[in-house]
């Protein structure tokens, strides 16, 4: 026997046996209380259920809803692309400098440039995108830049 192998003998409880008679302290009602659906077997009753009682799921109103319609895009933010060196940049090179998702979801969502941080805005970029804010076409092009939709 080597040392790493060492067991203790008593470190194993034997599993508890229920329902073995009165002398044994688990006999009768084996711990189950009395009565109840709890007290029968195969019972198991959900997390969420709450005793035939209106559900919290039910009882609470519905708002709003989701548009199905809704486009997905990737955004970038000019302050984000004023702080690198690049100077023109595109989807690919976006995705390369990990600006925008490469996610499988979201690998065919249009990428759009948000003006976002755009108050001290003064690069000269050529930029190629799917969209952009009105405000970030306008920042883009007094700078000297380009914002081509693609």
């Amino acid at each position: 026997m080597e040392l790493h192998n060492i067991e203790r003998p008593d470190i194993k409880k034997d599993k508890k046996r229920l329902g073995k008679g009165h002398g044994t302290g688990w006999g009768k009602t084996a711990g189950r209380g009395h009565k109840g659906q709890k007290s029968r077997s195969g019972a198991s009753i959900p997390a969420w259920f709450e005793g035939g009682q209106m559900p919290l799921q039910r009882r609470i109103p519905k708002r709003g809803f989701t548009n199905i319609f809704k486009e997905q895009m990737r955004i970038v933010n000019l302050e984000t692309l004023q702080k690198l060196e690049e100077v023109e940049f595109d989807i690919q090179k976006l995705e390369a400098l990990n600006l925008i998702r490469k996610a499988k979801a979201n690998e065919k969502a249009p990428v759009k440039i948000l003006a976002n941080g755009g108050e001290e805005f003064n690069k000269k970029l050529v930029i190629k995108a799917n969209a952009f804010s009105k405000k970030a076409k306008e920042l883009i092009e007094k700078s000297g830049g380009t914002a081509e939709v693609i």
